[in-house]
């Protein structure tokens, strides 16, 4: 499993999955994942955690979303920081 493939699985099994699979979950919700998701696979692993720590920093239009996703009951980057920064870090991208 390549760097990326893992953090995808990580990230899929975490937020994206549970979501994606709800029938609670409405279109925009799983539009805006769908919308992630794409992004992040246009990256390579470092791009990847970049983009993980820019979302959970927050713009507007990411912190409204965010906040969307907590609302209906989903799991957001905000909820996996410590097991992402855990795992994903410096030693793991130089393995």
């Amino acid at each position: 499993m390549t760097k990326e493939e893992e953090i995808l699985e990580f990230l899929n099994r975490k937020v994206f999955d549970p979501l994606l699979q709800s029938n609670n979950a409405s279109e925009i919700l799983k539009k805006g994942i769908r919308y992630t998701i794409m992004r992040l696979k246009e990256r390579n692993a470092v791009g990847m955690i970049a983009y993980f720590w820019s979302a959970v920093v927050g713009t507007e239009k990411s912190t409204k979303f965010a906040k969307h996703m907590k609302e209906n009951g989903f799991i957001r980057f905000e909820e996996v920081i410590d097991e992402f920064r855990e795992r994903f870090n410096n030693n793991w991208i130089s393995s």
